[in-house]
């Protein structure tokens, strides 16, 4: 499990900024204005976590039990609100209300993996949900150009296998791209700016966390 300081933010879209050498960086932008809402510990929970919330949310949409939490911390409702798995040294340290700083969590450089949830592409067939190459155009092909084939295992086992790929529904399910680069923290905006491309659509929510298969992952470059 990764439990390497993070953050949850925005997906806002994506732009380009110059590096030092000249050459330009394709980023994907990410509001990561989080705030800490709440802590988990070993003595309470049974494990330690920070909860942290973004965005906001009207209070006529929040339950009483969330409103009371909230009041309790003097905070507005959240409209995201995730748990992060850390040590229980890192959860003592932070402070239930407050933005948490982008320049202690993170670095210039440092590799982070980022999760969210992918685009929704509805009912696909195979050649888009699965890469397949379909039947050939011509020499009697009937019918059956973008179909997936054969599904059956003759007599024995005499039924169609578990997990065989076939139309159905694509997207909108939970990705991790893992060691991604920082390339530029805006603190005062409150802004990350990630190499490359990350899941998710515009204006969906992400966690970004240090990366949990680099050395420089849980700490700053």
């Amino acid at each position: 499990m990764n439990q390497n300081p993070g953050t949850i933010g925005k997906k806002l879209g994506m732009t380009q900024i110059y590096a030092a050498d000249g050459n330009v960086l394709r980023c994907t932008v990410i509001d990561a204005n989080a705030t800490i809402v709440g802590k988990r510990t070993v003595e309470k929970d049974g494990y330690s976590a920070l909860v942290l919330g973004a965005g906001e949310r009207k209070e006529k949409h929040t339950n009483k039990a969330q409103l009371a939490t909230y009041k309790k911390a003097e905070l507005t409702p959240k409209k995201i609100v995730r748990e992060l798995r850390l040590a229980a040294d890192v959860v003592a340290k932070a402070e239930i209300g407050k933005k948490l700083d982008l320049t202690e969590v993170f670095a210039e450089g440092q590799f982070v993996d980022v999760q969210g949830v992918t685009r929704g592409r509805g009912y696909t067939g195979v050649m888009r949900r699965w890469n397949f190459s379909g039947f050939p155009a011509t020499h009697g092909t009937h019918e059956y150009r973008r179909h997936g084939g054969s599904i059956g295992t003759n007599m024995t086992p005499g039924r169609t296998l578990p997990g065989l790929r076939m139309p159905g529904h694509y997207g909108d399910e939970t990705v991790s791209v893992l060691n991604v680069k920082i390339a530029k923290i805006m603190s005062d905006e409150g802004l990350l700016l990630i190499e490359g491309g990350v899941p998710g659509a515009r204006n969906s929510y992400v966690t970004v966390r240090g990366a949990v298969k680099k050395k420089n992952g849980g700490k700053k470059a």
